[in-house]
């Protein structure tokens, strides 16, 4: 087939074409009670993303906050690369997929996953990195003294303590939270920005910039410059809170932002939401856009997100992303 000028198809990885949560896995993998100390990290990175709004922080920080961690429980590039390329699960058809795509648009995967594992995808669904846009880490860039990692030890342990806590849903504030919460909250913003910074390992949170929020807007902004294209010709699609920032720009711009298996964040922010067991009609979807636009889904049985139609959304993509996902990693911002 004849590739059509003009339309470019933006994913994010995990969720559309994956099932891992890589970082979450990398922590559960390597750090003592990694599961809960993820969550709470997880949690901790809406919260200061999307409730209060902390200034220099975007959605998906995460990925840099946990890496002192990884660091001080001897995760280094060789076993984060291992560990990526062992586990990699794919989401049904979602090569087969890519490969369509592929064939008829210009096709890119802008993921805020660290870079071993995009490439270690990539090598799987024989896609092109080049393609991709990832955070890019250097582990073994970043010394470790015998002191501080005592201390991160003793930090680890110490946010391990902490009370599980819930920050408030989409369009929650603080007046949301317990008591109880805030605490909880207020001991992690001393330990991130009050007793970390004054470490040296602190460098890597610094120097590492996850591609979340408006880090994955500015690739999409460089994409269609590269495509020679514009934002009305953009599809993007994403599941999750990191995904916000792309599908409002390419909403605005007359683009298609379709939330697959998203989370609330995702579903809200959304033009359309697709829920699927596979990634195949993520194909269709970018067929019908590449030969219609924006126009030719009026007359297809999806579902718009509305006022009066989200929360059955929401509802409904949670409770297929937890069965695609797992109920684990279904329930991660």
């Amino acid at each position: 087939m004849e590739e059509k000028a003009g339309r470019v198809f933006i994913t994010d990885c995990e969720g559309p074409i994956t099932k891992n949560d890589n970082a979450a896995e990398l922590a559960e993998a390597f750090i003592p009670g990694g599961d809960r100390f993820f969550r709470k990290i997880s949690l901790y990175d809406d919260y200061l993303a999307e409730v209060v709004k902390k200034r220099g922080y975007k959605a998906g920080d995460t990925l840099r906050l946990i890496l002192p961690f990884f660091k001080a429980f001897g995760l280094d590039n060789r076993s984060m690369g291992k560990f990526s390329r062992r586990n990699i699960e794919l989401i049904p058809q979602a090569d087969c997929m890519l490969q369509q795509v592929s064939d008829v648009m210009p096709t890119y995967i802008v993921s805020t996953s660290y870079s071993p594992y995009i490439k270690s995808v990539c090598e799987v669904i024989e896609f092109p990195f080049m393609n991709t846009y990832s955070t890019v880490v250097d582990l073994d860039r970043y010394e470790l003294s015998g002191e501080e990692h005592k201390a991160l030890k003793g930090i680890h342990a110490r946010i391990l303590d902490l009370p599980d806590f819930l920050i408030p849903s989409v369009g929650g504030s603080l007046d949301d939270l317990s008591a109880e919460d805030k605490q909880a909250l207020k001991d992690l913003d001393e330990i991130f920005w009050g007793v970390l910074p004054g470490m040296r390992i602190f460098r890597i949170i610094e120097d590492v910039n996850p591609i979340g929020g408006r880090e994955k807007a500015r690739a999409i902004e460089q994409i269609i410059e590269l495509e020679d294209a514009s934002l009305q010709d953009v599809i993007y699609v994403g599941d999750s809170i990191t995904d916000v920032d792309a599908f409002r720009m390419v909403k605005r711009g007359g683009g298609l932002a379709v939330s697959f298996n998203g989370n609330d964040w995702a579903v809200k922010e959304a033009t359309y939401a697709v829920t699927a067991q596979n990634a195949l009609p993520i194909g269709w979807v970018a067929i019908m856009f590449l030969n219609q636009g924006l126009a030719g889904f009026e007359d297809l049985t999806v579902s718009p997100v509305t006022e009066q139609t989200v929360e059955r959304i929401c509802r409904e993509s949670s409770r297929i992303r937890k069965s695609v996902r797992t109920e684990k990693i279904g329930t991660l911002g």
